[in-house]
């Protein structure tokens, strides 16, 4: 592809914005969404308390995921803080975690002072690498999260494998992976616990929402409902609260956006994935760009579409490659979740969690002093460097991804060396 960049003064090849999760433009919302929420407001009754739409969606996402147990949360951050509430880890114990995902998975570690220990990616697919797993294990490994990142599943049979042996709690995120399956099972079933999302950009979305699922409850000697409804044991009656907890409840209006989409939702993902392998194909030609490759035994649901970059090739850093595809149209943005991996933002670096103490980094219970500084996970640091990430919609055709793959020509054809 010939012509003077956008970000040059050309004119861009996409001339108008792609569909968007942000707004109808890329969501198969509508009629079905608008009356389950009219009941709602009809019935006076917009909370779980004492409505219906909240019970009914816990029991059919269980029933669509295939696990016994569903807890509905307010987000899924806060899912994931369930998770760990649930698990109970003596201030000072540490969960391994990717260096890779939404800083929505470390912050529910940090507020039960348990500390994050940062396992390096698999550059193939950038999830959780299980080579690099048991040299981050010690005397106060308590857990494991897997993020299975892009809608692509980790490699689960090591990933348990490992914790089995080292007797580890494994709890899956799979926010961004909503119906993917790993050698015919769909992930959430696999660990002991799952957390899902439903925040705005999501396969299936409710604005703000999660959900925590499982099999099993009582492991750790708490009722994982209790976990996110402030220890309250409110099938007894009265008010008797067991422990320090919060409040996340889910609200019925969440509920009644998110029941409407669980028949949609395969469609959904098939509509996603049939668009990235047409890119997949139009872009298996260009030099110096590699569609993060997926593996043949699972099935993804392309929450982003990621491009790694052969930076050798290219006169031009990544974020310079960035900047020309969104001045050409395309919106994109370099790394996950961001230029850098987690340990190097703020927050983790510096410490600034509980006032001025640092805690749980400085706890004196802590096996040790973490210095987030330094090089911990290099291909982390690698994928965030040389990484494109797209964002993604059901409602992308035939004819965007000729658009995408043209920009991408466009670009990659001027910056090689």
């Amino acid at each position: 592809m010939t012509g003077e960049l956008a970000i040059s003064g050309g004119t861009p090849i996409i001339p108008r914005p792609l569909p968007t999760y942000r707004d109808s433009s890329g969501r198969w919302l509508g009629e079905e969404e608008k009356q389950r929420l009219a009941q709602v407001i009809d019935s006076g009754c917009l909370s779980h308390l004492c409505g219906t739409q909240v019970a009914e969606f816990e029991r059919r996402f269980a029933e669509l995921i295939g696990c016994r147990l569903a807890v509905a949360t307010n987000s899924g951050t806060s899912a994931l803080h369930t998770a760990i509430l649930y698990l109970n880890p003596e201030p000072g114990d540490e969960i391994l975690v990717s260096p890779i995902t939404d800083m929505g998975t470390v912050i529910p570690i940090l507020s039960q002072l348990a500390l994050p220990v940062f396992v390096d990616v698999d550059p193939v697919d950038q999830n959780m690498n299980p080579a690099r797993i048991e040299e981050a294990i010690s005397e106060r490994t308590r857990a494991l999260i897997v993020t299975h990142m892009h809608g692509s599943p980790a490699d689960m049979d090591a990933v348990m494998d490992i914790a089995r042996r080292h007797n580890l709690f494994v709890i899956e995120d799979c926010a961004q992976a909503q119906l993917a399956t790993y050698k015919g099972r769909t992930v959430g079933t696999m660990g002991d616990l799952a957390c899902f999302s439903f925040q705005q950009s999501k396969h299936l979305t409710t604005g703000d929402g999660g959900m925590v699922l499982a099999n099993q409850d009582g492991l750790f000697g708490r009722n994982l409902r209790h976990c996110m409804d402030k220890g309250w044991p409110r099938e007894r009656g009265g008010r008797d609260h067991l422990f320090l907890a919060p409040n996340y409840h889910m609200t019925e209006l969440q509920a009644a956006v998110g029941l409407p989409q669980l028949p949609r939702l395969e469609a959904v993902i098939a509509a996603r994935r049939e668009s990235a392998r047409n890119l997949d194909s139009q872009l298996q030609d260009v030099p110096a760009v590699h569609p993060l490759r997926i593996q043949p035994d699972r099935r993804e649901t392309r929450f982003f579409y990621v491009l790694t970059l052969d930076l050798t090739q290219l006169s031009v850093d990544g974020a310079a490659v960035v900047a020309a595809l969104v001045a050409e149209g395309l919106p994109c943005f370099l790394g996950y979740p961001g230029k850098v991996p987690l340990y190097k933002y703020p927050m983790i670096r510096d410490h600034q969690t509980f006032g001025s103490s640092g805690w749980p980094f400085t706890l004196p219970s802590a096996r040790r002093r973490w210095n987030y500084t330094d090089a911990l996970c290099p291909m982390a640091e690698l994928a965030c460097r040389e990484s494109v990430v797209i964002w993604w919609s059901e409602r992308l055709t035939a004819d965007h991804m000729d658009q995408i793959a043209a920009a991408v020509r466009k670009v990659i054809g001027a910056y090689r060396r």
